[in-house]
């Protein structure tokens, strides 16, 4: 979500913005200062030993977990990235204060306010998983109370972790969960790809929760389950979508690499579009657990 696209990229993009899309992906631009604690950096894999995908329920042994049951974020597991530019449009500083990022109630708090903020006029939260750990096949299950509103973009999602060294979007990105604010009961689920950002392709698929409720009235749980060559996508157990690496082609699949975790609510951009006079802050996206699964 924090990307520079150059024009052939931006015509690209506002069709598949267009189509319900998300605009996100990463570039040789740093991420920026991250702050955590003193450990080596390399982070851990998940086994690949799972790489025969499974069915939903198959995936029993939890092996790597955050219930949010401390009294603030804990650095072994994430990484705060703290930035007072993102691209997009974003407009939006990310910081590492107790006012954008708390652990409070057995929830994770990411906070977007309006407020005045070095060279923003708002900020928020965005944290990693990256150094830390790197999730390869299993299932990733995240859940999550959105906020909502004109120009709030809360997102769920993954970058390849050899980010810094193939770039993106060689290194791959899926996004579990994109919300544009305007319309909070549809959930955007997105592939990256591509050997250049020149050559960035992209698929996904626009996910409608049935019923009267939108995503900020309760929790729901969005989960990634990745297996070898197939990766599925789904809201409260219920498919929704499924990608296979013929969908890449002619490019290379990604997917079957380590990739980190990212967490975070932006403020304005391409997405959704800037908040306007409805739009009302704080607001929060609350996560109760992140929980990653394989199966014996």
């Amino acid at each position: 979500m924090t990307f520079l696209f150059n024009s052939t990229l931006l015509r690209n993009l506002t069709v598949g913005l267009a189509l319900g899309f998300s605009a996100s992906g990463c570039t040789k631009e740093p991420p920026g200062p991250v702050i955590s604690d003193t450990g080596t950096g390399t982070g851990t894999t998940s086994s690949a030993t799972n790489a025969d995908p499974k069915a939903f329920n198959a995936y029993t042994e939890l092996v790597w977990s955050d219930d949010f049951d401390t009294s603030s974020l804990d650095l072994s597991k994430w990484a705060y990235e703290v930035k007072d530019v993102w691209f997009n449009n974003e407009l939006q500083a990310t910081t590492s204060r107790r006012d954008n990022v708390t652990v409070t109630g057995g929830n994770l708090n990411i906070i977007a306010k309006a407020e005045s903020y070095s060279t923003r006029s708002y900020t928020s939260g965005r944290i990693i998983t990256k150094g830390k750990k790197d999730f390869v096949f299993g299932r990733l299950d995240v859940r999550a109370k959105l906020p909502k509103g004109k120009g709030i973009w809360p997102a769920i999602w993954m970058l390849g972790s050899n980010d810094s060294q193939v770039s993106w979007p060689a290194c791959g990105e899926i996004d579990i969960m994109e919300l544009r604010g305007s319309t909070p009961k549809v959930n955007n689920s997105t592939m990256h790809y591509g050997s250049s950002v020149s050559t960035h392709q992209y698929k996904g698929t626009a996910y409608t929760l049935p019923g009267s409720g939108d995503f900020s009235t309760d929790y729901h749980v969005f989960s990634c389950l990745r297996g070898q060559d197939k990766m599925e996508f789904y809201v409260d157990g219920a498919l929704y979508y499924t990608f296979t690496p013929s969908m890449v082609n002619p490019y290379a699949y990604p997917f079957n690499n380590p990739f980190y975790a990212i967490l975070n609510v932006a403020v304005g951009g391409d997405f959704d579009g800037n908040p306007d006079a409805t739009t009302t802050f704080p607001q929060t996206m609350l996560v109760d657990y992140v929980r990653f699964y394989q199966y014996k």
